[in-house]
């Protein structure tokens, strides 16, 4: 079996098991939808989760797949390990086969050593199994029912059927949840695959790649309690994997996965590129494997929908980028290189993922600006660091500054994890307690911290004494409410001091917890309404923001104007409505331009963060290069269709689960509640969110774009108006154009024609003044520069100072007054505006004695400025021109001394 390519095995896989009734399922998406708690797919049960738990139904009960799996974050992370092992991988495909409470151990058993052993071609005498041992301390029996079929049913012997505990052989879902023990089947590849591990090989047990894990059969019979109770589950399931690159490995008769046909032709491409031959040099050899690796993930990451990114999944997926990146300069490789890399893979695998083939221009384009916007600081980032490892040499100090590995992440672009492989290459080690507090302190001062840190601990308190705030304003802008707690502020020193207070007199402001409360306190992008409150003995007062300060804590900060403001008083709050009214516009607008952006853009636009406020909407978005203009166009087009289409606005609230499977839209590590809000905007879109909006996506009235930008690599922003606000706009541009128009004594819709026309007219002008001023310059205005050349060893020599001529049009009269010398040297200064210019252009047939950079930087000698350039033309400027004089004299004395 082994001409088998990686492709017929797969294939054959799939077959095999439909053959036996299972239903081919497509791979899962390496972005699991709607789950922000799970960072990649990275098994073949992702997608039947929930049909293991029972809380989906299919229509089959058996199922097949190979399944692409991305591991490199969390707990599951072999980055490290990658390139220089024969079995460590960033992305790889899982081979699956699942039974949703149809067959159980007896089949799954079967199947399992039939596929290797009949359809494989492996040798049983090649084979092991493991089974679980038990767990007295969790209570967990031995699997004796799987040891049983192994040895009675498959006729594997008993010396060959192993115990593992816990660790090994038992798989759970989560804390909670289904579970069960698991039985391995091993292959052993012999002695000729050497064991390095301390004491020597531990057969199955140890961790050499000799006994070689092929497949995990798990055997979900259990439910595991909050208490640790396992109670039999009524339908138990079976959830396999097998990964397709040991399988081909072994199948192949290779050691290493790299060495089989999935990675064969990358790893000979990559070769290629690097101008070296695979498997001549080990160190070579691991960059090109670890490049070849990192190309695999970065095409299919990028294929469904990441972009390299400073935060989550992006943020993976440029530490996987600049780990290759940072390789192929070790290769010597100087040139961008990863995107050529990546096209490899595409060839490789489309036929199995046609998905890559669609999203080509896609890869080619976000891994080009990736590795150009990395190579920029590459550099720059690894002199600092090789600077830092020089001065340390000599001391026994051999830990680089946590604050160094900050500024090298934050500044140059540097992921920790590879300023600790360079630094570890060179002998030293990183602080890394250190790195995280500095870490910890920028995440605290930029707000991307979650939980309580930072958080005043007076709020604390606050919440601790008294009931959650309650939030009325979805569908009311005034209410009454008690006033629950009041907090005073002081400022001393440049810091604020809080302490809790009892009542506020006019003129003081002060921070109040009221509940209930319309005002939505800020929190989301969305921005804190602002408006009254009354009270009882003519209290009066103006509320001027609102913020979610925790979770369940909104805080009022009001100015009180008469009366007094008392904790324990009942209060009339109302919302400024119309400021209200313009941030719903707003923040609904920017739901439709998300699902706008996603229609036109591709699936890789995400959220990265927004604002709405009620004079604009601000939105960013992982994209990798700037709309173009007709981009902006039809998204702003797109966004008004869906506007006039006026689709109704519906919330409903419900779990994380049934937000998930309904596919609503969220975000990727963002702490939600147990029970979320969704706003669904027809079929256009369906996002969690805590914000207020309109009713019908009519109400918004008008959308328009009024600029896109950078926010950083691989993040743009657009900011928009709506409604009122972009009539506005559109009115006062109808308005410009009109003065505009009248100026240029054209029409509206001439303008821009008109415009032009003068554009192209002022720059005819230009050239026909630089002319006039060659003319004036060569003779025309009485004074013939050329008659001022200087005649050394046969040679003519000019250097000549001439006025208001600008750079670009002095290479021209240089060449000019060459020509008229009949060849020779030729240095001509122009002063504009106290600003001096130079160019010196040397005859080709002068050069070997000659070089025009030589005798321009003799020039600036003098008068203090710089240039440089080729050995027949030179040009630079700076400097003082009241030394001109003295420097052409300068320069007629190095042609002479060159010449004589």
């Amino acid at each position: 079996m082994k001409d088998l390519s990686a492709d017929e095995i797969r294939e054959r896989f799939l077959r095999y098991f439909e053959k036996h009734g299972h239903r081919r399922q497509s791979s899962y998406p390496l972005v699991p939808p709607n789950d922000p708690t799970l960072l990649f797919t990275n098994a073949g049960m992702v997608q039947f989760k929930d049909v293991f738990t029972g809380e989906e139904k299919r229509d089959f009960t058996r199922a097949t797949s190979s399944q692409k799996c991305v591991r490199a974050g969390g707990k599951h992370n072999d980055l490290e390990n990658v390139g220089f092992t024969a079995r460590h991988h960033t992305f790889f495909e899982m081979l699956g086969n699942f039974s949703f409470g149809d067959y159980f151990k007896k089949d799954a058993i079967r199947f399992g050593w039939e596929f290797l052993v009949d359809e494989m071609g492996l040798p049983p005498d090649k084979l092991w199994v493991t089974v679980f041992g038990g767990d007295a301390g969790e209570g967990l029996p031995p699997d004796g029912e799987a040891a049983e079929l192994w040895e009675r049913e498959i006729g594997v012997r008993p010396e060959r059927i192993r115990r593992f505990g816990k660790k090994d052989n038992f798989w759970s879902m989560g804390d909670t949840g289904p579970c069960g023990p698991c039985s391995e089947i091993i292959y052993d590849q012999g002695e000729a695959v050497a064991c390095s591990e301390p004491g020597g090989c531990r057969g199955l047990g140890c961790e050499c790649d000799r006994y070689l894990e092929v497949w995990n059969l798990v055997f979900m019979q259990f439910d595991r309690d909050a208490g640790g109770t396992l109670t039999p589950l009524p339908a138990p399931s079976i959830d396999t994997g097998m990964g397709l690159e040991r399988l081909a490995a072994v199948v192949q008769g290779v050691h290493s996965n790299y060495d089989t046909d999935l990675f064969g032709p990358l790893i000979a491409r990559n070769a290629e590129i690097a101008g070296c031959a695979y498997g001549a040099d080990p160190d070579r050899d691991a960059g090109l494997r670890v490049v070849a690796d990192h190309a695999r993930a970065t095409a299919f990451l990028i294929a469904d929908g990441v972009l390299p990114s400073n935060e989550g999944r992006g943020y993976v997926l440029r530490r996987i980028m600049r780990r290759a990146i940072r390789h192929g300069a070790k290769l010597d490789i100087d040139e961008p290189f990863f995107h050529l890399a990546c096209q490899a893979v595409i060839e490789r695998m489309r036929a199995a993922y046609p998905e890559l083939d669609d999203k080509r221009s896609l890869i080619d384009k976000a891994v080009r600006t990736e590795e150009e916007t990395f190579r920029r600081t590459l550099d720059n980032g690894l002199r600092l660091l090789r600077r830092e490892i020089d001065a340390r040499r000599e001391s026994e100090d051999r830990v680089l500054p946590g604050k160094l590995v900050f500024d090298l992440q934050t500044r140059d672009g540097f992921p920790p994890d590879l300023t600790a492989l360079i630094a570890r290459e060179q002998g030293f080690a990183i602080d890394e307690p250190a790195y995280q507090r500095e870490w910890e302190r920028h995440q605290a001062v930029s707000g991307g911290g979650l939980g309580l840190e930072g958080i005043d601990e007076i709020y604390k308190q606050v919440l601790a004494d008294c009931e959650p705030t309650v939030f009325s304003g979805y569908d009311r802008t005034a209410g009454l409410g008690r006033v629950q707690a009041l907090i005073a502020s002081e400022q001393a020193d440049g810091k604020t001091a809080r302490r809790r207070t009892e009542r506020a007199k006019a003129g003081e402001i002060v921070e109040a917890v009221i509940s209930p409360t319309p005002f939505y306190g800020e929190t989301g992008g969305q921005v804190g309404d602002t408006g009254a409150l009354r009270g009882a003995s003519g209290l009066e007062a103006r509320v001027l923001d609102a913020k979610r300060i925790l979770p369940e804590l909104i805080v009022h900060r009001v100015e009180v104007q008469r009366g007094e403001l008392r904790t324990g008083d009942e209060v009339s709050l109302e919302v400024a409505p119309e400021r209200r009214q313009r941030i719903r516009l707003n923040h609904s607008a920017t739901h439709l331009l998300q699902a706008a952006l996603r229609e036109l853009l591709g699936s890789h636009v995400n959220q990265k963060g927004s604002l709405v406020e009620p004079g604009r909407l601000r939105f960013d978005f992982s994209h990798f290069e700037a709309l173009r203009a007709d981009e902006i166009a039809a998204v702003e087009r797109r966004v008004n269709e869906l506007i006039r289409q006026n689709l109704p606005v519906e919330v409903s609230e419900t779990d994380m689960e049934g937000a998930r499977r309904a596919g609503a839209t969220m975000l990727f590590g963002e702490k939600y509640a147990d029970r979320v809000r969704m706003v669904r905007m027809g079929d256009q879109s369906l996002e969690l969110c805590g914000g207020t909006h309109t009713e019908r996506t009519g109400d918004i009235g008008l959308f328009q774009i009024v600029s896109e930008s950078a926010v950083q690599a691989g993040v743009r922003r657009i900011e928009a108006l709506t409604g009122p606000g972009a009539l506005d706009a559109f009115q006062d541009q109808r308005a410009l154009f009109g003065r505009a128009a009248a100026a240029l004594r054209t029409s509206p819709a001439q303008l821009a024609e008109r415009a032009q026309a003068l554009v192209e007219r002022e720059r005819q002008l230009g050239r026909e003044v630089e002319q006039l001023k060659q003319q004036l310059a060569t003779g025309g205005g009485g004074r013939d520069p050329a008659s001022e050349a200087r005649s050394i060893a046969g040679v003519e020599v000019l250097a000549t100072r001439v006025e208001g001529i600008r750079m670009g049009g002095l290479r021209e009269f240089a060449d000019q007054l060459r020509d008229k010398l009949g060849g020779g040297v030729v240095m001509v200064a122009a002063v504009d505006k106290d600003k001096l210019s130079a160019v010196c252009t040397v005859g080709k047939e002068l050069t070997d004695r000659l070089k025009a950079g030589a005798l321009l930087k003799g020039v600036f000698d003098v008068t203090g400025g710089r240039g440089g350039g080729r050995p027949d033309f030179a040009q630079g400027g700076g400097g003082d021109p009241a030394k001109l004089p003295e420097a052409i004299e300068a320069f007629y004395s190095l042609v002479e001394k060159a010449l004589t």
